[in-house]
């Protein structure tokens, strides 16, 4: 039996309380992300392990401690006006939680950066090392209440729409709508 205390919101999944990102902007402040670490990893040199060393480091630090003292946002999702909160209490996670969300994520991150180092020289090797990123981020395609990918469900996470941050998507289309209207006078 129901305590008469309990409100609705405690009745209600968390995903349903909170504003849901759409996934197009979810992978553009990953790209965000992965462009910037990528960037800055691929001035470790020509040595392949350690670059994907410095990249791991950088995943970590911009995705987890970054994350954790900046209210649930990484360089990408501040970019983009949204946050990483705990499933469950609808708080920020903790360092395990975003070390193990992070973790799924930054290594299919690394074998897609590998790829595309590799690149068109060797298609198949391009495709077999992209594909587990896009199989990660790809389940979030398959239940569109929640929109949890993988790595979400494994770390019980949800991202969601913030006030906080620099709203480069609607600066982006106030920039691109003046253009047009000064392209057409």
């Amino acid at each position: 039996m129901h305590s008469p205390t309990l409100t609705m919101y405690e009745l209600e999944p968390i995903h349903k309380r909170f504003p849901q990102v759409p996934i197009e902007r979810r992978v553009c402040a990953f790209l965000i992300d992965f462009v910037a670490i990528w960037l800055v990893s691929s001035m470790a040199g020509g040595n392949a392990f350690l670059q994907m060393l410095v990249f791991m480091a950088l995943w970590l630090g911009l995705r987890v401690v970054l994350v954790s003292s900046n209210q649930g946002q990484s360089l990408g999702r501040w970019a983009l006006d949204m946050k990483v909160l705990d499933a469950k209490y609808g708080k920020l996670p903790g360092l395990l939680t975003l070390s193990k969300r992070e973790g799924i994520l930054g290594f299919c991150a690394l074998l897609a950066m590998i790829g595309l180092n590799i690149g068109l020289a060797n298609g198949i090797s391009l495709l077999l090392l992209i594909a587990p990123l896009g199989v990660d981020c790809g389940i979030a395609l398959s239940e569109p209440e929640t929109q949890q990918a993988f790595h979400d469900r494994i770390a019980k996470t949800i991202v969601i729409q913030t006030r906080r941050g620099f709203s480069l998507d609607l600066r982006l289309k106030r920039w691109v709508a003046q253009i047009r209207r000064r392209m057409q006078k």
